[in-house]
């Protein structure tokens, strides 16, 4: 029971997930390799919000796309480490959720 109601708590991260998937299916091969930065930018926004949620890792990206212009120097941008452990796995699809074990 509580994992599933963690599942659902989830639930908004794996909306912001399947967004930011879709975006980078559909939308990112039409404008090419133009990101100055690596990660690229929504593969930035994608693993902020899969690490964080959809309003931090919101946030984040938000933060990160701000910082990407043609003016800005090339660099390696990592999402920062969470400082406390989740009870989270990511699927192979990209999707999280919740690995809290059943109480007995």
């Amino acid at each position: 029971m509580r994992r599933a109601l963690h599942n659902i708590v989830l639930l908004p991260r794996n909306v912001g997930v399947a967004l930011l998937l879709g975006y980078r299916k559909v939308i990112s091969p039409l404008y090419g390799d133009v990101c100055r930065y690596y990660p690229t930018c929504s593969a930035y926004g994608l693993e902020a919000v899969q690490t964080y949620g959809l309003v931090r890792g919101g946030w984040l990206a938000a933060r990160r796309i701000l910082r990407c212009h043609p003016w800005a120097k090339p660099d390696f941008d990592e999402v920062p480490e969470p400082r406390r452990p989740y009870a989270l796995r990511r699927t192979a699809a990209g999707f999280v959720v919740s690995t809290l074990q059943p109480k007995d």
